[in-house]
């Protein structure tokens, strides 16, 4: 369980530091640019600072240093060769990130002093040194965001060297505690970012980045009773926080491969980053760029478990020749052009691995009750297929972006002795009032994933609805057909009410009349 304490802590310790860094950046760039920066610097760290742990404990026995090993004829192509191999990459020990500091803080003559341009080649040898890897796909294009050469950072070498200077400096004083992080580091860096400064607000978007409590609450329902899962999938995965997170409720943690796709370049490039600085092997994922709805760049993998929080009613081209993609064609009908959040369903629904299948998505309230092309898809998953497992209704302003409350949809391939009925949650009382959001704790969260395990009947709060319930609201979901949350207003009485009514008219009278006095008084 996530200790809320901590998190807080460590989510402002964090946030003290970057605005320090922004600041030094603010004044050249926006926040959409100098981000690019400041995050592409924390992961080049976490690289250099992973190759420094991984050669130490490789050379341990030898007695020598990476340096050491590296410059010798014997040793030189064999820790590169390992580098490849387990890292995905090789950072040369001239470029590691300790060095580049080194030389910032304390050069040893004028021709050791750092340099952008030395910073700029150790990012070009790193991704070069993957090009004709397998970790290729894994590391290609990570380092696009973060140009260096770029006038924003100043006229001159001189002075884009002196501005990312003062930001790898920053940055090495950083602890990002990655091992004993409660939360997706990047994502969460970068979410404060964007915050920091209300100027740029305009172009502020959190679509990718799904905030603590709901991403714990999809992750949880989506692994109830399971040990490992052998496919996790995100179609639209923002900066990778939900996949993790299913990791982290897994029994044993153990998860075969992740699967991902993002059609944002700067959020793709993040995904990569965040599965990486979170000790995923390049060789366990995927991640994907792409547009989910037109390209499934999945092919035909069938998933254990699919998490998702895709962007609420997208628009989309609604071309008819999508009809003859598998994905859509069961129900014969699209999802209108207005509102695409039945093709993210039924996107995961086809990778759904039919043994064991679990999705968990969030989706807006429109979902459940619309009525043309979206009835028809949502009577065939329900009757048809018959995966729809539990409908939960959340409370408003829990996300990034937007206020409006949403819903948590639950399918599942084998229903396991529900397959004649759905399970309704009304969760929208549970969570804690903020100022500019809502959050989701871990009591509300536990609160609602008891009443899933539990699947019974809770007064105002959960209903077991069969399928004859369902079929007769004509297979429309909206929760409080199925869970009555009315609450009965106290009795007025009335003759209170009427000696309430006497007394104030008798009092505005009496004050009436003694302002008349007064102005009598006056002459007035």
């Amino acid at each position: 369980m996530i200790d809320a304490t901590k998190y807080q802590e460590q989510a402002s310790e964090l946030s003290q530091k970057l605005w320090a860094i922004a600041n030094d950046l603010r004044g050249n760039m926006d926040s959409t640019k100098f981000r690019n920066y400041i995050l592409g610097t924390i992961f080049y760290s976490y690289l250099s600072e992973r190759t420094e742990e991984y050669m130490q404990e490789l050379l341990k026995a030898d007695g020598l240093s990476y340096e050491q090993a590296f410059a010798d004829a014997k040793y030189g192509p064999i820790v590169e060769q390992w580098s490849i191999k387990h890292l995905g990459y090789i950072i040369k020990p001239k470029n590691l990130f300790r060095e580049l500091v080194r030389k910032i803080v304390h050069p040893s003559d004028d021709r050791d002093k750092f340099s952008v341009e030395d910073y700029e080649r150790a990012v070009n040898e790193l991704t070069g040194s993957t090009m004709g890897q397998a970790s290729a796909a894994a590391f290609s294009g990570l380092f696009n965001d973060m140009k260096l050469h770029d006038p924003d950072l100043g006229d001159t070498v001189a002075d884009r060297t002196a501005l990312i200077a003062k930001v790898i400096v920053q940055i090495s004083e950083i602890d990002f505690k990655l091992s004993d992080s409660q939360f997706d580091v990047l994502g969460t860096a970068y979410m404060i970012l964007l915050g920091l400064f209300a100027s740029d607000a305009g172009k502020k978007s959190g679509e990718f980045f799904t905030p603590t409590g709901p991403s714990k609450l999809v992750a949880t329902l989506a692994t109830v009773g399971l040990d490992e899962a052998k496919t996790v999938g995100d179609c639209t995965c923002g900066s990778a926080s939900m996949l993790l997170e299913v990791q982290k409720h897994l029994t044993t943690g153990r998860v075969g491969h992740f699967y991902g796709q993002e059609n944002n370049a700067t959020t793709y490039n993040l995904a990569r980053m965040n599965m990486l600085m979170h000790g995923v092997d390049y060789q366990n994922f995927d991640i994907y760029k792409g547009d989910t709805l037109r390209e499934d760049k999945y092919g035909d993998v069938k998933m254990t478990v699919q998490v998702c929080n895709p962007p609420y009613s997208l628009k989309y081209d609604g071309n008819p020749a999508l009809l003859h993609d598998l994905r859509y064609s069961g129900a014969g009908k699209l999802p209108p052009k207005s509102h695409a959040d039945y093709a993210f369903v039924e996107h995961m629904i086809y990778h759904m691995d039919d043994d064991d299948g679990r999705v968990a998505v969030l989706l807006p309230h429109g979902v459940l009750f619309r009525g043309g092309a979206e009835a028809v898809i949502r009577k065939y998953i329900i009757k048809d297929l018959n995966r729809l497992d539990a409908v939960i209704g959340l409370a408003p302003n829990l996300f990034h972006g937007t206020s409006i409350p949403v819903c948590l949809l639950v399918l599942k391939s084998k229903r396991n002795g529900n397959s004649d009925n759905v399970l309704f949650i009304d969760a929208s009382k549970e969570f804690k009032p903020g100022k500019n959001q809502n959050t989701l704790e871990d009591e509300h969260i536990k609160k609602i994933v008891n009443a899933y395990t539990m699947r019974e009947d809770i007064e105002k709060f959960a209903h077991v609805a069969d399928m004859a319930e369902i079929e007769a609201n004509d297979w429309n979901l909206n929760i409080l057909r199925y869970v009555d949350t009315y609450e009965e207003e106290e009795p007025v009485d009335l003759e209170a009410v009427r000696d309430d009514i006497k007394r104030i008219e008798g009092e505005k009278k009496a004050s009436a009349d003694k302002v008349e006095s007064m102005l009598r008084q006056l002459g007035i």
